[in-house]
């Protein structure tokens, strides 16, 4: 355990961040120190040794090793579950990152060089297709969409079967997309680690766009 977290402390985090209820991780750790090995979901508790004072115990996940560490044997006689309903400013800072809601930018606020970019538009207009090759000697089908929101218009770039999964009048919501410069205006450009889905809830977007 690192940063001198006691060990409920790092228990708890773990039983949140795999999702497993505490009292049965509380007591699998109680079956690994009496019996060596125990199971608890898909984690697997391995007693490495002990002393009259000490467990050392190893937590693994299939071949990914996800703990091992030292724990008071005084820690597994408790008799209410030490980690049960405890919450650390650790468990609640993961439990915010986990549940964070993406932060939709106003495409006025898009600049050059920006990645990671999340927004959600109306689509106004789409060229149409060209075919191109690409710089593997592939061909492939591209065409610029034009979209919008209440703060502006961007160009975005379409790739393929993109370019087939969206329609005039829609709106869209863009993942994890970066802004980049073409012809002397920006462009945005999904690439194979963002995403693009038709928005159910067109009122998202003002109606006057």
């Amino acid at each position: 355990m690192r940063n001198k977290v006691s060990p409920g402390e790092y228990l708890a985090f773990l039983s949140v961040k795999y999702d497993i209820d505490p009292d049965k991780f509380f007591y699998a750790l109680i079956s690994a120190e009496e019996n060596q090995k125990s199971t608890c979901e898909d984690l697997s508790i391995e007693c490495r040794g002990k002393s009259r004072d000490n467990v050392v115990l190893l937590i693994t996940k299939g071949p990914k090793v996800v703990a091992q560490f030292l724990i008071p044997s005084e820690f597994l006689l408790e008799q209410d579950n030490p980690i049960k309903n405890l919450k650390t400013d650790k468990i609640r800072r993961y439990l915010v990152k986990k549940n964070r809601e993406p932060v939709f930018l106003p495409i006025r606020e898009l600049r050059t060089g920006m990645k990671k970019v999340n927004l959600k538009a109306k689509v106004i207009n789409i060229a149409k297709p060209t075919l191109v090759i690409t710089r593997f000697g592939n061909y492939a089908s591209v065409a610029n969409a034009l979209i919008a929101d209440e703060t502006g218009t961007i160009k975005l770039c379409l790739w393929n079967e993109q370019v087939s999964s969206i329609s005039v009048g829609i709106t869209v919501q863009i993942g994890n997309a970066h802004v980049a410069a073409f012809r002397g205006e920006n462009q945005l450009r999904i690439g194979k680690n963002g995403t693009l889905s038709v928005v159910e809830d067109i009122n998202a977007i003002n109606k006057s766009v």
